[in-house]
Parts: C-alpha cells; structure tokens; sequence
C-alpha cells in the first residue's frame, strides 16, 4: 500500500508527495505536528497538515529571509526571529560573526523539539551561545520593548491558527516600536497566486505601507509552497533594500549560499506585473 502526504492548496488544487515513513505525530497545545519522510524531499515538517519545511528546498526560504537583510544592512548585531521552530533561519543568522544577538521566540516548543530530533539539517544552530529561545506569544513578546532589535524576522505560518495575530496592525506597529532606528522587518507575506492567499498578502502589505517609510515585497521560488510562487514583506525606518544595498560589503563576509547572490537580491524585488498591480491598487 502507497502513502502519500496530501495538501489541499484551495479547494479545486492538491498537492501529493509520496511517502516512505511517518515518523512522528503529535498534538501540541497548539496544533498537530508531524515529521514525514519521503525519497524526493527528504524529511518533511507539517503543522496542522500544512507543508512547512522540507530538507530539500529549505534552503531556499532561509536564504531568502535572511541574507536578504543582512545584506542590506551588513551592521546587523541585535535580531528577533519571531516562530521559526524549526531553526533553519537562526542557522542563516549564526554564519555571521557580526551578530552578537539572536533572540528566537517560538509559541510551539514541540515544533522546536521534534525539528531537534528529526531536522538537524535546520536546528543544528539553535545551541548558539548568541541565541536564546522563548517559549512565548511572538505577538506579545514584542510588546514594550522600545529600540531593542536592528532585525526582526516574522518566519510565521500562514494567518490562521496559532500564526493569525502576526498578521494585524498592531502587531506590525508593536515591531516597528521594537526596532532600532536603522531597524528591518521582513515578514512571511504569502502568495500572489492563489484567491486566498493573495487576499493575505494584499492586507499584509497595506498595513505594513502605512506603518513603516520604506515597504517593499520580494519574491523567491519555493517548489513545496502553494504555488510555488511565494513572497516576503521588507519594511524598513531607513535602508532601502536596493539603494542601500552594496553587494561587495556583503560578500566580504565569504559566505557560501545555494540560493542567494548579489543578482537574486535585486532581482527578487523585480515583481510580475499583476502583482505589483494588485499590491498598489489593494485588490486582486
């Protein structure tokens, strides 16, 4: 008998890996999580049945979410990584000895424990003398804590469930009064492709416009993510991810990436037409 891991990406689409082993399932205080193996994508996390990260295409949303940033601004000391359980972003952010300090705050510490067990590929750095986790509410974690952070990462799941309140205008506010003066923000921003998730995206991205001088979206290509074609918001009190951004300063670092490089960082703000037509028109 075959096994496969089934996602229903809207009701009309699904999306179906086969797979060789169940190796885990739980149910958190949370949500329902489960480790999957299979011959294509290697190890697979899930969370409530949704595709969260997969050891063969990982590599591709961490880079994005953090080199991307860094790259903007390579003085970066102080970051807040809001969910993220699986620790494949604090293992992008270790790999810079600039960073002197990586706060990771994750609501699910049973996503952080099986990602340990199962996913070393991603967690390996969580034991960073500069990382310190917490098991807490990302949304109200970032309350009153005025200038404290020069990078905050929202690497949430989609807006529903345990990851709804990182998608309001108070909680991007309480962000933008958690950063520093040279602060970013980039956040999980949906897809463009699909009715639902464009509608998430579009309301990101509105609240995130009236909140922050600079709010730009960027895109990456992620095989395992509704569509395949997915974004993250960067918002920012002072750098312009392109203006601002000098690649020879970030390549001093000698940083070897799978996905990055100079040419994606300015490309991947290069977005399609219809996107940037429903970004700036607030409808789809």
């Amino acid at each position: 008998m075959e096994l496969w891991y089934t996602e229903k990406h809207t009701e009309d689409v699904k999306f179906s890996i086969k797979v060789s082993n169940h190796l885990f399932t739980g149910q958190s205080d949370f949500q329902r999580v489960d480790i999957f193996e299979s011959d294509e994508f290697g190890k697979f996390l899930t969370l409530d049945g949704l595709m969260m990260v997969t050891e063969k295409d990982e590599f591709i949303y961490h880079d994005m979410i953090s080199h991307v940033p860094m790259a903007t601004n390579p003085n970066i000391k102080n970051v807040l990584v809001i969910g993220g359980g699986d620790g494949g972003t604090v293992r992008e952010l270790t790999r810079y000895p600039s960073i002197e300090k990586i706060h990771m705050v994750e609501i699910d510490k049973m996503v952080v424990h099986v990602s340990r067990e199962y996913l070393p590929i991603t967690s390996s750095k969580l034991d960073d003398p500069r990382v310190t986790l917490f098991y807490e509410d990302g949304i109200e974690f970032v309350k009153n804590k005025p200038n404290t952070y020069d990078l905050i990462l929202v690497d949430s799941t989609d807006p529903i469930g345990p990851g709804e309140g990182l998608f309001t205008r108070e909680f991007y506010r309480n962000c933008f009064e958690a950063l520093t003066e040279e602060g970013i923000l980039v956040n999980q921003n949906e897809s463009p492709y699909y009715e639902g998730d464009a509608r998430e995206m579009i309301r990101a991205s509105e609240k995130i416009k009236g909140i922050f001088p600079i709010a730009k979206v960027y895109q990456f290509h992620m095989p395992t993510y509704p569509s395949g074609h997915w974004l993250f918001g960067f918002a920012s009190k002072k750098y312009d991810p392109i203006k601002d951004f000098n690649p020879s300063k970030w390549e001093e670092f000698g940083l070897k990436t799978k996905y990055y490089n100079r040419h994606i960082h300015i490309g991947s703000f290069m977005l399609p037409t219809y996107v940037k037509e429903m970004i700036e028109s607030g409808s789809h």
